[in-house]
């Protein structure tokens, strides 16, 4: 009785090794499938471009920040039983400010909330 409990739990057993060899052939093969799908594909676009196609910087040299101080722009009112239309609103929210100086930090002030120093006093 004890013999026939040992083998039926080695067959199983087994089985499950096969199984498990099984998802892994399947997951190799899937593998290099991929690789050689993804071969073709490359082969079939274009090459990179050549260190003389790569962009270049322009004659009047490189593009430079610009910092500016915006502020909100007006909203147009629309009349009486009107609607407005995105383009009649315009593609920026902001415009130039007049006054460009910046508001800088006052002396004796921490910078932050929580910065460690004295503050004003």
């Amino acid at each position: 009785m004890d013999t026939a409990r040992y083998e039926a739990a080695s067959g199983v057993q087994t089985f499950g090794y096969v199984v498990i060899l099984v998802a892994g052939v399947a997951c190799v093969a899937g593998l290099i499938w991929a690789f050689r799908l993804g071969s073709k594909v490359r082969r079939r676009e274009s090459p990179p471009p050549r260190p003389e196609e790569q962009p270049r910087v322009p004659p009047s040299g490189p593009v430079r920040e610009v910092r500016e101080v915006r502020e909100p722009d007006e909203v147009p009112r629309a009349a009486d039983g009107e609607r407005l239309t995105p383009h009649q609103l315009g593609n920026v929210g902001t415009k130039r400010a007049d006054d460009q100086s910046r508001p800088r930090w006052s002396p004796g002030s921490s910078g932050s909330f929580g910065g460690g120093g004295g503050g004003r006093t």
